[in-house]
């Protein structure tokens, strides 16, 4: 009876730690060939963009959140984007203030250093991640459903994580007019997938965090 009220007690932990994220859960896949950029070329306006990212605790707690910035160029032709390549600054990771409770006794600077040290994503050896178009889609409503209202496209792209490429595939609403694109997502990808995990996989540190973080993607570009 002890054994199975330890398994209940897990298992509704699990099913809550699954349900804290609210972006669409992006299938992976192994790494594909990059998009040819053709037409146009539009510059990610660095000041009118945003990346927001946001992780938790096992069972939603502790939630953190925060920013990071990126540089890239998106190509359309006849008004559709054919590929894109974007540079994602690592050392701009930072935490939102909010985040962290003062009675921790921590900063968010603290949490800053830690996620950009060796038992994270190792910035000082990895000091860029990428991400890098190689397909882009109509969206279907009738046979994927989206947490983004009026998503219009779906979006895969090579995305490196230290020294690790996986494929991900999200939806995402796509405006594009002569002078500007915007794209704009909310999408969930599994850590694990790139080998990120504290101390090593499995040590009861790293089970105490969810494997889910959580990345939306305000973006816009111009020509």
């Amino acid at each position: 009876m002890k054994k199975l009220l330890i398994f209940a007690a897990v298992s509704s932990l699990a099913f809550t730690a699954c349900k804290n994220t609210e972006g669409d859960a992006a299938k992976t896949a192994e790494t594909q060939e990059v998009a040819k950029q053709t037409g146009s070329v539009y510059n990610l306006d660095a000041a009118g963009s945003s990346i927001k990212w946001t992780a938790y605790h096992k069972g939603g707690l502790n939630p953190r959140f925060g920013i990071i910035k990126a540089a890239g160029t998106v190509s359309v032709e006849k008004n559709a984007i054919t590929g894109g390549s974007f540079t994602i600054d690592m050392n701009s990771l930072t935490t939102d203030t909010a985040a962290v409770a003062a009675a921790e006794g921590k900063k968010s600077t603290d949490l800053d250093m830690h996620l950009k040290g060796a038992d994270f994503f190792d910035v000082a050896k990895y000091p860029n991640a990428k991400f890098e178009i190689t397909g882009v889609t109509a969206f279907d409503s009738t046979k994927v459903k989206s947490v983004i209202q009026g998503a219009t496209n779906i979006v895969s792209g090579n995305l490196t994580l230290k020294d690790k490429t996986v494929n991900v595939t999200f939806p995402a609403k796509v405006n594009v007019t002569e002078s500007e694109i915007t794209v704009e997502s909310k999408f969930v990808i599994n850590r694990s997938d790139w080998g990120l995990s504290y101390k090593t996989e499995g040590n009861p540190a790293d089970w105490g965090i969810s494997k889910d973080i959580e990345i939306q993607m305000n973006v816009k570009a111009k020509k």
